[in-house]
């Protein structure tokens, strides 16, 4: 009876010290993650300050909240550099995904020869620096003229995303066992019709993880919008850098600028996460 007595009492202190310690740890999550976090609430709070109670410190953490930064930004143009921005990341992420689904699933499900020597060449692409490359850039979009032009950045940011994308779905799509084909094909199913009716819905999460970071690439992407573009095709994180002048920082005006940017990327990320979730435990890079 004192056996199972002291074997009851330690069964409890050990689940006891377990609780603690999961207790612990969600704290210390909760911590981090509130840590990361931070930096954007700031910037959502100083969004609806006035310039003067930006600029204080120490920091005001009680203030009248004003939407005047908002329309600021509304009336100074931005319209038109979301507009830019929506359409080159979402054209470049079709065009993407247009070539990147059939390349990824020709080198898994039907690999093709020399599949290792395609994967190779897929990601040293992105072994070159961009820095280095932009001087050739720069004089062929000059020479063709699509210099301030949209299009010339969806066929860059096409060609930015194109490899992380075959590597991604390649992922994916070596989840996907094969017998799924022979079956398809022994039920009378032409490839392409196993390919839509039966893989496509399969590795559905991680064609929408795939797509989301390639809109988070081609969204924020600086350097090319930068060097290729002027006016007409101005991306949205070139039209930020305006806010830094020569009279200084306008810190309330950029982070209202700053907060619309972040929106359609945030609304993006929200009506994908279902996929999203099981998209990025679907599949691991190999």
């Amino acid at each position: 009876m004192a056996t199972a007595t002291r074997t009851t009492g330690a069964a409890t202190t050990v689940r006891r010290r377990r609780n603690w310690g999961n207790a612990g740890w969600g704290v210390l999550a909760w911590v981090i993650g509130i840590g990361f976090f931070f930096p954007v609430l700031w910037m959502a709070l100083t969004a609806f300050k006035q310039e003067g109670d930006a600029y204080t410190d120490p920091p005001k953490l009680f203030f009248a909240p004003t939407l005047d930064q908002f329309r600021a930004v509304l009336n100074g143009g931005i319209g038109t550099a979301l507009a830019n921005s929506a359409f080159a990341t979402v054209m470049s992420t079709i065009l993407v995904l247009a070539l990147g689904v059939p390349a990824a699933f020709a080198l898994s499900l039907r690999p093709v020869r020399k599949t290792k020597d395609a994967l190779f060449f897929f990601i040293s692409t992105k072994m070159l620096p961009v820095v280095a490359a932009i001087v050739p850039l720069y004089v062929i979009v000059g020479d063709i003229g699509m210099l301030d032009n949209i299009w010339a950045l969806v066929i860059l940011y096409t060609a930015m995303n194109l490899p992380i994308a075959v590597w991604m779905m390649r992922s994916f799509f070596l989840e996907v066992p094969g017998e799924l084909l022979e079956a398809a094909s022994m039920d009378g199913a032409s490839l392409w019709t196993a390919v839509r009716e039966v893989i496509l819905p399969l590795v559905s999460p991680g064609i929408a993880a795939t797509s989301l970071i390639c809109v988070i690439f081609s969204w924020n992407e600086f350097f090319f919008a930068v060097n290729l573009t002027a006016v007409q095709a101005q991306t949205i994180p070139v039209y930020l850098v305006g806010f830094i002048s020569s009279e200084g920082l306008y810190w309330a005006r950029l982070s209202a600028a700053a907060l619309l940017t972040a929106l359609p990327v945030i609304l993006a990320g929200w009506l994908a996460q279902n996929k999203l979730v099981r998209g990025l435990s679907f599949g691991a890079i190999k």
